[in-house]
């Protein structure tokens, strides 16, 4: 009995209460395992910056619904400045690997500065820095190697950008592992408007999104409700920088695909 308690005892611990680990962790795994998502978002060494995001994008519910874990190779679709690759670089900790990449004209306009700062940053060592287009996200050498990537409310973007949707999902599905996930997180738009509204209103429709994805090979898993809004009206720009007091309170579909 004791024994049995003990074995129920590391599986809580490790976040694994459906399965048993193959083979024995490492003790950094075992280490890392035992961080709760909302622990490695109350790190003491993030930035005052990144916190101030926080209660609008919800960073915990994130990691929780990606399934990332120590030891794990996961990537995120034009990162930005790279708020949500550095969750991820401490979710998988030092034994997994991060690759964020960002397509030429988002560093040019306002990511450069922001990325060569996060990345400077310790806790990103594990952070590959990926120079790339969206419609071909990932060097070869990276297909068949992931777990998760991430697409964090970048989605809408890909009209603007003038992206071969059909090439960028084609590009992830290759990437990633059978049973990888393919997690997307966007702005609502209202039903029929397509990716019309992705640069002046910053939002998509998610049945657009559930039809391209899919038509790539992807079956949908899972959604979740936590950055649901039914007050939104999904008639105002939800871009950062136009947003002012609302910033973060857009109703927001998330979709977790996986690759058969």
């Amino acid at each position: 009995m004791r024994n049995a308690l003990m074995a129920v005892s590391f599986l809580a611990l490790a976040g694994c209460s459906h399965s048993t680990p193959t083979a024995p962790a490492s003790s950094t795994q075992a280490q890392a395992a035992s961080v709760s998502a909302q622990a490695l978002v109350d790190a003491p060494d993030r930035t005052e910056a990144d916190r101030k995001l926080d209660a609008g994008r919800h960073p915990a519910a994130l990691l929780e619904f990606v399934g990332v874990k120590p030891g794990m190779q996961v990537a995120e679709l034009m990162a930005g400045g790279g708020y949500t690759t550095e969750l991820l670089a401490r979710a998988v900790g030092p034994t997994g690997k991060v690759y964020g990449e960002n397509p030429k004209v988002v560093l040019e306009r306002f990511a450069e500065k922001p990325w060569q700062e996060r990345l400077a940053r310790p806790v990103n060592q594990n952070v590959v820095r990926l120079d790339r287009e969206l419609d071909a996200p990932f060097p070869p050498e990276l297909n068949g190697t992931l777990d998760a990537v991430v697409s964090h409310i970048i989605y809408h973007d890909t009209g603007w950008l003038a992206v071969d949707r059909a090439k960028m999902n084609a590009a992830v599905f290759q990437a990633l592992k059978p049973g990888g996930v393919y997690v997307i997180l966007d702005s609502s738009g209202r039903p029929g408007t397509g990716i019309t509204e992705g640069q002046t209103l910053h939002r998509i429709d998610e049945q657009l999104v559930r039809e391209e994805v899919q038509a790539a090979g992807f079956k949908l898993q899972e959604e979740a409700n936590t950055w649901r809004n039914p007050e939104d009206t999904r008639d105002w720009n939800s871009s950062p920088g136009a947003a002012g007091e609302r910033r973060g309170t857009s109703d927001r579909f998330a979709f977790k695909f996986v690759k058969p």
